[in-house]
């Protein structure tokens, strides 16, 4: 890859939340706010504010948020604080409503912070509607149900096209157009793929299966087994083609334990799927990342950064 098509790429992944915050002008009429300092233009420094003073973001997409997780947050800030500052629009009422950073919000409150760093933005309920979809799209940790669905919702919601959404997001529109076709799966071949037990990969081959009657059992029948990618196209290729299919795909040996423990304890200090391949003691590792961003936090990583 050369240096100009990465930034051109890094840029893309970034641009998205940037295209969305306009600038609180200077001149602009201010809004009653509970601090002293009038609002201070884009890029300006954040400033503390109580936490008691915000209210939760109602267009928030997200729904679960995994506590464990939320518990590691709050002692991260309570040893080092608030790294990024949250993003918040000024209320009539004097108050504030959240736009993003909902967890670091929680986790504040959590560690038993009073204020949190923020920044002040000026917009539209639709905007925030739409920040807080585009924010979610570029976090790593979405599962493929999520996506499809934050994508509908742009589509509906604000009627893009799925080049629009693409450009907005920093995804590229085949990705879009992959993850919106999923929503037109049987809700509990959705639930399958929202639980774990189904990848994208997965949900992409049975989507060939969209209109044969055997879509759902062959879809439990893959996450029962723990198929493979390669193996659930194999099933699908002999549903379809049952004349050129001799005989049913062999099932992959079982993962030795130990191997698969490991597996786990990669996965859990790096944040990225590992899949370790051994074969009486040789073999590889094989690690995944969703974007660049995953790829430079693996470097760092690594390289002990």
């Amino acid at each position: 890859m050369t240096t100009a098509t990465t930034d051109t790429k890094r840029r893309a992944l970034g641009k998205g939340l940037d295209s969305l915050l306009p600038r609180i002008q200077v001149n602009a009429t201010p809004v009653a706010v509970p601090v002293q300092a009038p609002a201070e233009p884009e890029g300006g420094r954040p400033r503390e504010i109580p936490v008691d003073e915000i209210e939760r973001n109602p267009y928030q997409t997200r729904v679960n948020i995994d506590e464990a997780e939320l518990a590691e947050l709050a002692a991260s800030i309570t040893a080092n604080g608030v790294v990024q500052p949250i993003l918040v629009r000024p209320l009539a009422s004097g108050r504030f409503q959240l736009i993003a950073g909902e967890r670091r919000w929680k986790a504040s409150q959590l560690a038993g912070k009073k204020t949190v760093p923020a920044l002040l933005r000026q917009v539209s309920d639709e905007q925030a509607l739409e920040i807080t979809i585009v924010e979610n799209l570029q976090r790593a940790d979405l599962n493929p149900m999520e996506q499809a669905h934050a994508f509908e919702r742009l589509s509906r919601e604000f009627h893009m096209t799925q080049e629009q959404i693409a450009t907005r997001t920093g995804k590229d529109r085949v990705s879009v157009s992959n993850y919106m076709r999923l929503l037109s799966m049987p809700e509990s071949v959705q639930k399958l793929v929202e639980g774990g037990q189904l990848s994208f990969g997965h949900a992409k081959v049975l989507l060939g299966l969209k209109l044969h009657p055997d879509f759902e059992r062959t879809a439990q029948r893959v996450a029962n087994l723990s198929l493979s990618v390669r193996q659930t196209e194999n099933i699908v290729q002999g549903i379809l083609l049952p004349e050129k299919t001799q005989k049913e795909p062999k099932l992959e040996p079982p993962v030795d334990p130990n191997v698969k423990e490991v597996e786990e304890q990669l996965q859990r200090a790096l944040g990225l799927k590992v899949r370790i391949e051994d074969k009486n003691g040789r073999g590889r590792v094989i690690i995944e990342y969703a974007d660049l961003a995953d790829f430079d936090g693996l470097l760092e990583q690594l390289a002990g950064n």
